[in-house]
C-alpha cells in the first residue's frame, strides 16, 4: 500500500525518522510519555505547529502527526537569516512555553535533565534544523524528545545561539542582509528575539547561560559519540565548548 511506504526524513542527527503517509515514526524510550503528555498540552492550547502523538506502531515506534513546511536550515541565507523568522520562533517558544507550566511539577520522566529553577518544559533544541517554514511562515517544531523542565531562559539561550546567532556553525552569514556589522547585527537580532519572546534579561546573563547549556550539550553528546561511534558527534562536542568558551570571554558583547 502506498501509504505504507516509509520516506527518511532530515532535520535532527540523533535518532532516524521516518515519513509514513501523513505520520512520522520515530523510535521510543523510556520518556516517550512525557513527551506525548507534553504534545497533547500543545494540543489543547491550540498550538498547530507542534505534532499530535497517535500512539505507537507494531514495530514500536511513536506515531506523530506530519507537518507541513521544509526544515529552515535548507533555506538561503537571505531567508534563513530574516527578522521576521527569527520573531516568529521566539513567539513560538514562548507558546509553547506557557502551554507546559501545567506539567512542571508532574511525576513525568524526561530524556534530559531538570535544571532550575523549573519553570516550564523546554523543548532543549529549538533550533533551524528542527524548525520547518512554508511561504516565509514557521509551520512547526520537530524533535521534541529532548524535552526537560528548566528554567525559561535556558530554552531561549539555546534559540539564541542558532538564531542571533553564535554558533561556529552557522552557515552564510556573509551572504545574509544586514551582516556586513556582524557585532552590531547580533545585538539587534538578540533585541528582536528577546522582545518577541517577552523577556527581560541583559546580554550578558543570557550569553553565560548559553554557555551552560553548550557545555551540557557538549557532555551529553559526547556520551553520544561513546556509544554509537559516530565521529561527527564528537566534533559537534568539541565545537559547543569552543563557542561556550567564546560567549564566556565576551567575545559577542
Amino acid at each position: 500500500m502506498e501509504d505504507e511506504v516509509e520516506t527518511p526524513l532530515t532535520g535532527g542527527n540523533m535518532d532516524p525518522v521516518v515519513r509514513v503517509g501523513e505520520t512520522v515514526r520515530r523510535v521510543t524510550g523510556p520518556w516517550t510519555p512525557a513527551v506525548h503528555t507534553l504534545l497533547r498540552a500543545y494540543a489543547e492550547h491550540g498550538i498547530a505547529e507542534c505534532p499530535r502523538p497517535l500512539g505507537v506502531d507494531e514495530r514500536g515506534r511513536e506515531i506523530l502527526t506530519f507537518l507541513p513546511g521544509g526544515v529552515m536550515a535548507g533555506l538561503p541565507p537571505a531567508q534563513l537569516w530574516s527578522e521576521d523568522l527569527l520573531r516568529q520562533a521566539a513567539a513560538l517558544l514562548r507558546r509553547m512555553h506557557e502551554a507546559s507550566t501545567d506539567l512542571v511539577a508532574a511525576d513525568l520522566l524526561w530524556r534530559q535533565d531538570r535544571h532550575e529553577p523549573a519553570e516550564v518544559i523546554c523543548h532543549n533544541d529549538v533550533a533551524p534544523y528542527n524548525l520547518l517554514v512554508s511561504a516565509g511562515r514557521l509551520t512547526g517544531v520537530i524533535d521534541h524528545d529532548m524535552a526537560s523542565p528548566g528554567p525559561r531562559v535556558w530554552d531561549l539561550a539555546y534559540l539564541a545561539y542558532r538564531m542571533v546567532p553564535y554558533a561556529e556553525d552557522a552557515p552564510g552569514l556573509a551572504e545574509a542582509p544586514g551582516f556586513a556589522d556582524a557585532p552590531r547585527a547580533r545585538a539587534h537580532r538578540l533585541e528582536l528575539l528577546l522582545a518577541a519572546y517577552g523577556l527581560d534579561v541583559e546580554p550578558a546573563e543570557l550569553h553565560e547561560v548559553a554557555a551552560e547549556r553548550l557545555e551540557a550539550l557538549a557532555a551529553f553528546t559526547d556520551a553520544r559519540a561513546a556509544e554509537t561511534g559516530r565521529a561527527d558527534f564528537w566534533e559537534h562536542a568539541a565545537m559547543y565548548r569552543r563557542d561556550a568558551a567564546r560567549l564566556r570571554a565576551g567575545a559577542f558583547e
